[in-house]
């Protein structure tokens, strides 16, 4: 099984392509803080690549920006390309199934975000839809 489950901030702004047969790429970064700090008492960050395709890529372009707060769920993808120099790199991604986005919406009044993934009944999975913290379990 090949998951993974990510909460982070958007280290750059989301770049949003097409392929040559017209599907929507979006690519970006996040950081995602250590739960622990090191010798210096500094807490650390990793940092991965995310892609989506798609409704979603196309939604993540639109309403994320630089510094955002997202949750992430998806799966690693590893590939190979040859560098300038003549090398052979390798390169660890983040293929997103969902996104959710974390950080308040414009609508929200700082009470919760947006989810890219559907919720409710006649949801498009390329549909934003306000989450408030009434619907939350918690």
């Amino acid at each position: 099984m090949n998951k993974v489950i990510l909460i982070g901030n958007l280290t750059r702004d989301p770049e949003l392509t097409t392929t040559s047969g017209g599907v929507a790429l979006c690519k970006f970064a996040i950081a995602v803080s250590r739960s622990y700090t090191n010798s210096n008492g500094e807490r650390e960050a990793d940092f991965f690549n995310v892609v989506c395709w798609r409704g979603l890529a196309e939604n993540v372009a639109k309403y994320l920006t630089k510094g955002k707060k997202v949750g992430i769920c998806g799966s690693i993808q590893t590939r190979t390309y040859d560098a300038q120099d003549g090398t052979r790199r390798y390169a660890i991604d983040i293929a997103a199934d969902d996104v959710e986005f974390l950080s308040p919406g414009p609508n929200t009044q700082g009470n919760g975000g947006y989810s890219a993934a559907p919720s409710g009944a006649g949801a498009k999975s390329d549909e934003l839809v306000p989450v408030s913290d009434d619907e939350l379990p918690f």
